[in-house]
């Protein structure tokens, strides 16, 4: 017992994700173990850095999904936040928690992360018709204080997404690159976020459009360049993003707090567990 709380103790608390020593490179899924996804599937996120329009709800399930974020969204807005607000959603709502840990939404990682998975990240990206913001091209993983970068995003539509209302944009094999450069994005980019990557078309092949029925879902690589457009269409557009990561990944500044492990086991020095709310 003596020898674990050692352990725990020497690892190193930081002040800012700078100080971190992180080995970001890509950690390609095993294709010969895949249960879920077929292994044409992960032999293309493995070259590629996504799989996508990989089916979750029906078309009324979605639908009440659909409902479940419009009342969300009032409340948040009603608390003078706006639609990009509501994050950690598995913190606050327990519906939200039980779509982390969805068992068909958790099959698939585990066909790219392993058998053994965390998940720790839950946000809404809501682009109200017309609301001016884009998101600049960019890498999760220069976000997040995690290491080894094996992670990955899971885009779960609300809303139907397509070029027209701004759906997410992948740049493909951007992710074989490793870790890439990024500035502080400038105000007339109008970016959700605050970071962008120069000459992004330079490190994959050309851009594709991750078009998604409501319901549908996607996976992306931590390493992969993607963003998307303003929206100029008359329609809402919706996903909610879960994040998901080997257990086996170190997280600092706290951020193994927002864990929940989903997938076979963790250390518990690693990843004490969040509750259900």
């Amino acid at each position: 017992m003596s020898d674990e709380k050692q352990d725990f103790d020497i690892i190193p608390q930081y002040d800012s994700i700078d100080q971190i020593e992180r080995d970001l490179g890509f950690f390609p899924a095993k294709e010969q173990s895949c249960k879920t996804l077929t292994t044409e599937q992960v032999k293309h996120y493995n070259e590629n850095g996504y799989v996508s329009n990989l089916e979750i709800f029906s078309k009324r399930e979605a639908d009440d999904l659909r409902e479940y974020f419009d009342a969300l969204l009032e409340e948040a807005i009603e608390a003078g936040g706006d639609s990009y607000s509501i994050s950690t959603a598995h913190f606050k709502h327990a519906k939200v928690y039980d779509l982390l840990k969805h068992s068909t939404i958790v099959n698939y990682v585990k066909d790219i992360l392993g058998e053994n998975v965390v998940g720790w990240g839950s946000h809404f990206f809501c682009k109200m018709p017309h609301d001016g913001k884009a998101v600049s091209w960019h890498q999760d993983a220069s976000y997040w204080p995690l290491t080894p970068s094996k992670t990955a995003t899971v885009w779960l539509a609300i809303d139907d997404a397509d070029t027209e209302n701004a759906c997410m944009r992948f740049i493909p094999q951007s992710h074989l690159h490793g870790h890439i450069e990024w500035r502080e994005s400038r105000a007339h980019e109008n970016n959700v976020l605050n970071q962008t990557v120069d000459n992004a078309l330079d490190f994959g092949a050309p851009p594709v459009d991750n078009e998604l029925k409501a319901g549908q879902m996607s996976i992306h690589n931590d390493l992969l360049l993607h963003g998307s457009a303003a929206n100029g269409s008359d329609r809402r557009r919706c996903g909610l993003t879960l994040r998901y990561c080997a257990a086996d990944v170190h997280a600092y500044m706290d951020w193994n707090l927002k864990g929940v492990v989903v997938a076979g086991e963790a250390d518990p020095r690693l990843w004490p567990g969040a509750t259900r709310p």
